[in-house]
């Protein structure tokens, strides 16, 4: 239970606790061996995993304690900590989490050692033949050799890892109840789930569950129907968010500042289809590799895709003339709307959707030019998540265990990664083994307002997709040579980026961004005209700005405005209009001064020329 302790290994980007790290040999004397990461007890994320994995299973362990007739589906970790599915005939309230805990707690005190041990799919069908989710799981798992880890009087078929004994788990919170259907598909039977997270300190937890409290406040589902940004409706169909004015409008002041300095920066814009037919989706690899997360329709007797990416769209512009090595780097840009079949029981907000839209690129350079191509992106990145007042870190995922290309392309692409990171002086971290089968890659956390780290960004080195398309220029030499494909996405979707954005900024985004940046409100009829001039010419000035002129009374709507956080709030009353003036209450410095109408708008103007990426 002390901090430190070692309590797994992680080799080539997997993770293994010490029973396994033990059967494979990665253990001598109860240290990993060269070559090997060892995982210390503690608050890092590899420990987390091991602790939230184990800490679902004691959950698990007291809930069949509680309730006999439980049977148990699965219990991964997730990124708010881990859940299980399960059923049982009793329905379990918000009101039983705490006694749910209490056994957890009585449970982990005993010290139950927590061991693996294997058996034959026959077997495992013999043993486990009258609980049906158990029936289900190893209707999943394609080995015959499953394996069992057990504590106490629990056992669950589980692949792990998991602690050494349940006496490491002290410091855990049940978070809330949900419904789910089996495997996340409709039509099978709903099933309960429990979330809850796990720490190895005390204090790791108060600061998750202050924060937790916190995070309530700022959902940005509430906030985005309190602000009027966006709404889902079941008639249109899940995962499917519908775009309200106010919400365009922020997220086309980003799509602006975004292009303005993509354009500068020698992108082009391009536009692929929507729909591409399904042999293009078979060369790149996404109907053998990602066929379950895509949409398919036929058309003429022809299938096609509906597209879940915007690279394949991206290699026909390159395909559609001969290039030289002059050409080269190739700088291609779309805000590309994809479509993903995500599962029902993912679905959360903007931040799990089935349509969004990427702030995707893709740069076609030579291998030579790798390195000063992701410096720019990182410069590129600094800006922008400067403007947003984000701090960020990066982690460099390297060359995984199944991978495509020879030793020396990767370690010459990695290097390049890692020299680009160094030289711009971007904080970042290694994951071993973490790289995608056709390169490696460079993902961007974002770190909130609340200190919540997000995962949106990524610069991707591809070797792959070049060579499925047989992509070519001429070099110097003119011999065909074929070119290098970086994906690139600093903001991922606009959609997970707005909810991340919303969230942070507790609704009360920037002046540069807001979706309502002015709002006018004549105290009487006796101002309308007045107010709606200076609304006039603040919109030709490119101005969010609206009027508010309900029947109601003027202390109503400015409650109202308030709640929609509008940073300038306009008070136009007769010695305004008399003197061609205005009353200003200002948000950001919690501030009442009264400007010339000209002054004001020139003042924003002036702070729309403030922020540019």
């Amino acid at each position: 239970m002390a901090l430190g302790e070692v309590i797994g290994v992680k080799k080539g980007g997997v993770i293994y606790d010490m029973q396994s790290a033990q059967e494979l040999g990665l253990l001598q004397e109860g240290q990993p061996v060269a070559g090997t990461q060892a995982i210390l007890f503690g608050d890092n994320p590899e420990a987390l995993e091991i602790l939230r994995h184990s800490c679902a299973h004691l959950m698990a362990q007291a809930i069949a304690q509680l309730y006999p007739d439980a049977q148990f589906f699965v219990g991964p970790v997730v990124e708010e900590g881990f859940y299980y599915d399960f059923k049982t005939s009793v329905k379990i309230s918000e009101e039983d989490l705490a006694r749910i805990e209490a056994t957890m707690l009585e449970i982990a005190q005993r010290a139950y050692p927590i061991t693996k041990s294997y058996c034959h799919r026959q077997e495992a069908q013999q043993r486990f033949k009258d609980d049906s989710l158990k029936q289900a799981v190893m209707a999943n798992i394609p080995e015959d050799r499953l394996s069992i880890y057990a504590q106490g009087e629990f056992e669950d078929l589980c692949r792990g890892p998991h602690l050494p004994n349940t006496k490491f788990l002290q410091h855990f919170k049940l978070t809330k109840l949900a419904g789910a259907y089996l495997g996340g598909d409709a039509s099978q039977e709903m099933l309960q789930r429990i979330y809850g997270i796990a720490f190895a300190t005390k204090q790791s937890l108060k600061e998750y569950l202050t924060q937790l409290e916190e995070a309530k406040k700022r959902d940005h589902r509430k906030l985005g129907q309190e602000l009027g940004l966006f709404r889902f409706d079941e008639e249109v169909g899940a995962g499917l968010p519908i775009w309200l004015p106010n919400g365009m409008r922020l997220r086309k002041r980003i799509e602006d500042l975004l292009s303005a300095a993509l354009l500068r920066s020698g992108y082009e814009p391009v536009r692929g289809p929507e729909i591409l037919k399904s042999s293009l989706w078979k060369i790149s690899g996404h109907y053998d590799n990602y066929k379950e997360n895509m949409y398919f329709t036929t058309i003429d007797e022809v299938e096609y895709g509906i597209k879940p990416m915007n690279c394949v769209g991206h290699i026909k512009v390159y395909q559609h003339a001969l290039r030289s090595y002059r050409d080269l780097p190739l700088r291609f840009y779309e805000y590309g709307v994809v479509h993903r079949h995500e599962q029902s029981g993912v679905l959360h907000g903007l931040l799990r959707v089935r349509e969004f839209t990427q702030d995707d690129a893709h740069i076609f350079c030579r291998f030579d030019q790798i390195k000063a191509e992701v410096q720019a992106i990182l410069a590129f990145t600094k800006r922008v998540m400067g403007a947003f007042g984000f701090e960020y870190e990066m982690e460099l995922s390297t060359k995984p265990a199944k991978y495509i290309g020879g030793d020396e392309v990767w370690e010459q692409a990695t290097s390049a990664l890692q020299e680009a990171l160094k030289e711009q002086g971007v904080p970042f971290s290694i994951d071993e083994g973490g790289g995608a089968f056709y390169g490696p890659k460079i993902d961007i956390k974002i770190t909130d307002a609340i200190r919540r780290k997000w995962q949106c960004g990524t610069v991707q080195v591809d070797m792959n997709l070049p060579a499925r398309f047989n992509l070519s220029y001429a070099s110097e030499q003119d011999s065909p040579q074929m070119p290098v494909m970086i994906h690139r996405a600093i903001l991922g979707s606009f959609e997970r980026f707005i909810a991340v954005l919303t969230e942070h900024y507790g609704g009360n985004f920037p002046f540069f961004i807001a979706p309502v940046q002015a709002a006018l409100v004549p105290i009487s009829v006796d101002q309308h005209n007045y107010a709606q001039s200076v609304c006039a010419q603040l919109r030709q000035a490119g101005i969010f700005v609206e009027l508010a002129h309900k029947n109601e009374s003027l202390a109503k709507r400015i409650r109202t405005l308030e709640k929609q956080k509008v940073p300038l709030i306009v008070v136009v009353g007769a010695k305004e209009a008399q003197e061609n003036s205005l009353a200003i209450r200002d948000r950001a410095l919690g501030q009442q001064y009264t400007m010339n109408s000209k002054e004001f708008i020139k003042m924003c103007q002036e702070k729309m020329q403030e922020v540019s990426f």
